[in-house]
């Protein structure tokens, strides 16, 4: 077993992966659509089965191997898991998305891809180059399927028999380019690490953590840690190949202790060519089959409601960004339109139960900044003042009241 390496690393470190990460080269590009950038523990499955005996490596040199890694054909399962200490999404997820609901189509990824923000999931997954990506949610008796192959992206349902077509070959700019399947919160273990990587500086602690095996190959391990205290996040582990570099397993775990807030890793892995067929697809007899364009005409005919929350959504109405403190004790500032908060107890804006329900989601805190409610979940929090302000990060409740008094 590779000796700890406690060196720790500042900015310098983590520019080098910058630098040389290989330009869009992910593994599966279908990134998964969700809260909290990001953010996605494993059980037992996923557990090491052993500490290989691996040569030295410092981290400096670990960081390098993850951003050299050009790994660009595999198939494997991938299982997922994430608990941010909130009620699972499931199907609730799918109707904030655009395109959903009853015009929708509920194999549009905009739609599906949401349910992997909560819960445990198991993927399968391939790839052949930048063009050939194939990504499958099983479910219980039920598969759904993103299929990207040249310029076409297919998503399908088998559990409604519902298709999603979109065109992807028109390059930068095109028409079809926005048909793409969404980006958001990545989707595999060497799409998380590369974030984490990138967001590291010298707030941040990076050592290597002794070797382990995933998926039956041997892994070092990557410990990314805060210097500062405040932040929810406790850790990041990554294991990464000692063949290839790439990332085999993600672990984002709370300061907080328990359970892994994001916990993502192949419980196999195969870096060879996969199939052709693994990337053909032809619409089922007899289903539904609904063209993303199709999808765009119905979203301009939604109600002036949802209309409402897509504006809110994009941030249109907000006064300003201010971006309080650094590194993972970085706290959002935002000036809510009209700078309304949550209405009074007892105003009468709301029905005694709905007031009662609010007050069961939040904490009340005061402080220099006046009083308010902080919303939580186990990786980022919100305050939300009384003069309708909100404070956002993933930080402890104690650091969103610090930062509101510091702005005040």
């Amino acid at each position: 077993m590779a000796p700890n390496d406690s060196a720790e690393t500042n900015g310098e470190a983590t520019g080098t992966v910058v630098g040389r990460r290989k330009a869009a080269r992910y593994i599966v590009p279908f990134a998964v659509a969700g809260v909290a950038a990001a953010t996605i523990g494993l059980v037992p499955a996923l557990a090491d089965s052993g500490d290989p005996d691996l040569p030295d490596i410092t981290a400096q040199e670990l960081i390098e191997k993850i951003a050299a890694s050009d790994e660009e054909q595999l198939s494997g399962t991938v299982k997922v898991s994430t608990d941010l200490g909130i009620p699972s999404l499931g199907g609730l997820a799918g109707s904030f998305a655009p395109g959903s609901g009853s015009d929708g189509s509920s194999a549009s990824p905009d739609a599906k891809l949401m349910e992997l923000a909560s819960g445990t999931h198991t993927l399968r997954v391939a790839a052949d180059g930048p063009d050939k990506q194939r990504l499958s949610i099983l479910g219980e008796g039920s598969e759904y399927s993103l299929v990207h192959n040249g310029d076409d992206v297919w998503g399908y349902d088998s559990e409604s028999n519902e298709v999603y077509h979109a065109e992807s070959g028109e390059g930068a700019g095109g028409k079809a380019e926005k048909h793409k399947a969404p980006k958001g919160v990545p989707a595999t273990p060497k799409e998380l690490a590369e974030e984490a990587l990138a967001a590291a500086d010298d707030t941040t602690s990076v050592t290597v953590d002794g070797t382990a095996q995933v998926a039956g190959r041997d892994a070092y391990k990557l410990l990314i840690k805060p210097k500062q205290s405040g932040s929810t996040i406790g850790s990041v582990t990554v294991a990464v190949d000692a063949s290839t570099g790439v990332p085999l397993k993600f672990t984002l775990a709370p300061s907080s202790g328990g359970k892994a807030v994001v916990d993502a890793g192949f419980t196999q892995v195969d870096f060879a060519k996969p199939a052709a067929s693994s990337f053909s697809f032809t619409p089922p007899k007899g289903a539904k089959v609904t063209e993303a364009d199709e999808l765009e005409a119905g979203a301009e005919e939604k109600s002036a409601a949802e209309k409402a929350r897509k504006d809110l959504g994009a941030l249109e109405g907000f006064q300003g960004l201010n971006v309080i403190g650094e590194g993972w004790n970085a706290v959002a500032e935002i000036e809510v339109p009209g700078g309304a908060g949550l209405p009074a107890q007892g105003s009468g804006d709301v029905p005694a139960q709905a007031q009662q329900f609010l007050d069961a989601l939040g904490d009340k805190v005061t402080g220099d900044f006046g009083s308010g409610t902080v919303f939580k979940t186990r990786l980022v929090n919100a305050l939300l003042t009384d003069d309708g302000k909100v404070y956002v990060g993933a930080v402890t409740k104690d650091a969103l009241v610090k930062a509101a008094d510091t702005a005040r």
